[in-house]
């Protein structure tokens, strides 16, 4: 058995309304070692992403409700570089010719021969990325949360293409891990992986590390520096908290993404240059462009797929298995004998909040370790270092009231105070609904207009 999982090649989503082609088709792709989840429709494709995270989807062009196409741009959307293969009826030219349009990778024609198959889904692995990657990628990125997951599939997916990513997500939330982990997923892996934050530095001097300066440009430039775009040739280059650049730099940002060619500080010369960009943000760049303080053109130059990271409050079943990589991590690196938490202390960081993020919580463990005196972590101590963010976390009884309070009121303002209409949407009989207000203290006259 373990040598037949060894010969996974690849794994494919079948998505086909005939049971029969469907049948035909796993057994094809499984005999080439392929694991397949084949699927009787669109939404039942979409509903499998989540749990499979293909790397290849087949799917036919006529089916009910959503069909081919609608799949594809769906597909787009949710896993941006995810390579899917169209399959439609014999002589049908026109089917296949806007299936290329919208995007897909190929197709093939019923009856489907087997070579054409093979042949065609080898082609297509090998243009995802899916091939043969390390998947020491991404090593450094800890996680059992859903959410995380489908992070890191879109990370895999859009690896494998040139196209510029833009990560958002809070602050701490990891997004400089995570363009590292693009960076050696891609074919780019073996050349540079360098990073700036554009929020922490002067403009002048900002400029010089991106674009490099000549000798002589200024007061204080004894010799030519390359700049940053240079250094990072063939490799990638992460502009973190790119929406505090400022204005004059995205002018000239813009230039150097659309001509692929930088021009130093005080020279006259410009020089190709082939680098792939990785921006991130924690801040709102369409709110910034409302405002006037960020370029749209280059919004749209740096915002080709965006990734955006959850929270660690959104991922806190994360956060055992992060303190224990952090505890492995800090041990390593001072040569101590790993600390452990108490079970109430481990309980306290899983419900407190965190606003810093995975930051914050490698910050507070590396706290713990260095002033608990013991190799067992107290909760005392971990109070201590979360102060009012510690327990945080609502209850399942205390949650479930706040979420059925709040589908009530909403209820109740969609009626303004009807309650035989709110009951109807709630999809609840009279009484027992005039018992739920009363259980929530809501009043529904207060819903009514005056």
């Amino acid at each position: 058995m373990a040598n037949r999982q060894s010969q996974v090649q690849g794994k494919i989503l079948l998505v086909d309304d005939d049971p029969g082609l469907l049948r035909l088709l796993s057994i094809r792709l499984r005999a080439e070692g392929y694991e397949v989840e084949a699927v009787e429709s669109a939404h039942k494709a979409l509903a499998a992403l989540g749990r499979f995270t293909p790397d290849l989807v087949i799917t036919d062009l006529r089916m009910d409700k959503m069909d081919g196409i609608g799949l594809l741009k769906e597909l787009q959307t949710r896993s941006p570089g995810l390579r899917v293969v169209i399959i439609t009826a014999h002589g049908t030219i026109p089917d296949a010719v806007t299936a290329t349009q919208h995007g897909a990778f190929g197709f093939l024609t019923k009856p489907i021969d087997k070579e054409e198959l093979m042949s065609l889904v080898d082609r297509a692995l090998k243009v995802s990325g899916t091939g043969e990657l390390n998947e020491d990628w991404a090593a450094e990125i800890i996680t059992r949360n859903q959410a995380m997951k489908e992070v890191m599939q879109q990370a895999k997916m859009v690896a494998a293409t040139d196209a510029r990513v833009l990560i958002t997500g809070e602050s701490g939330t990891g997004k400089e891990l995570l363009a590292q982990a693009i960076h050696l997923a891609s074919d780019r892996r073996n050349k540079p992986f360098v990073a700036i934050n554009c929020s922490a530095m002067a403009e002048n001097l900002l400029e010089s590390e991106l674009f490099g300066h000549e000798k002589g440009a200024f007061t204080g430039a004894t010799r030519n520096h390359e700049g940053l775009f240079k250094a990072a040739e063939g490799g990638t280059l992460m502009l973190d908290e790119i929406g505090d650049m400022p204005m004059r730099l995205q002018v000239k940002l813009l230039r150097v993404l659309q001509e692929s060619q930088v021009r130093p500080v005080g020279s006259i010369e410009a020089q190709d240059i082939d680098v792939r960009v990785i921006s991130a943000t924690h801040r709102d760049l369409q709110e910034l462009m409302g405002l006037g303080r960020f370029r749209e053109d280059l919004y749209y130059r740096l915002n080709v797929v965006n990734i955006k990271l959850p929270t660690l409050d959104d991922r806190r079943e994360d956060i055992p298995l992060l303190v224990a990589h952090f505890l492995q991590q800090i041990s390593r690196e001072s040569d101590l004998e790993r600390k452990v938490y108490a079970p109430e202390a481990v309980e306290m960081l899983v419900t407190a909040e965190w606003p810093g993020n995975v930051r914050q919580l490698y910050n507070v463990v590396r706290q713990n370790v260095a002033l608990s005196r013991s190799p067992v972590i107290s909760g005392e101590l971990v109070q201590q270092s979360l102060g009012e963010h510690a327990g945080k976390l609502a209850s399942f009884s205390d949650a479930r009231d706040e979420f059925t309070r709040n589908y009530l009121s909403q209820i109740l303002q969609i009626t303004t105070g009807n309650v035989s209409q709110a009951a109807r949407l709630a999809k609840r009989n009279r009484t027992d609904f005039y018992k739920l207000l009363a259980r929530h203290d809501l009043n529904p006259d207060e819903f009514k207009t005056r």
